[in-house]
């Protein structure tokens, strides 16, 4: 089994910086692409970063040059860096990695969600 966790959210004022974490743990070989989607209430849930196994990145706008995503393949773990928060950022933010499984169809794995919320 694959478990995807998150951990790193929060309440920041705005303006304020959050480091996001995702450990995949369980039957993992390999993970291809990573990413974070956040979700704000009443609103569908949206791609925010994605980062490929090779480290290629890509950003919504809304985050560009205040948000920036990496990984560490030797430890099946992903990261999201927020800076420059603002209380439009406030969503559950979740990561997504599809896995490589020896002997298993490789799919796409969710975290459980961690809380952000910027407010001041």
């Amino acid at each position: 089994q694959v478990q995807l966790v998150e951990s790193g959210g929060g309440l920041v004022q705005p303006g304020g910086s959050l480091r996001l974490a995702c450990v995949a743990s369980g039957s993992i070989f390999g993970i291809y692409d990573m990413g974070w989607y956040r979700q704000a209430p009443g609103k569908q849930r949206e791609l925010v970063a994605t980062i490929t196994s090779g480290g290629s990145t890509d950003y919504i706008d809304s985050v560009k040059g205040r948000f920036a995503i990496s990984r560490d393949n030797a430890e099946n773990t992903g990261y999201l860096q927020m800076n420059s928060l603002k209380p439009e950022d406030t969503a559950v933010y979740y990561c997504n990695a599809r896995i490589i499984r020896s002997g298993w169809p490789n799919r796409n794995f969710w975290g459980q969600g961690t809380q952000v919320t910027v407010s001041s």
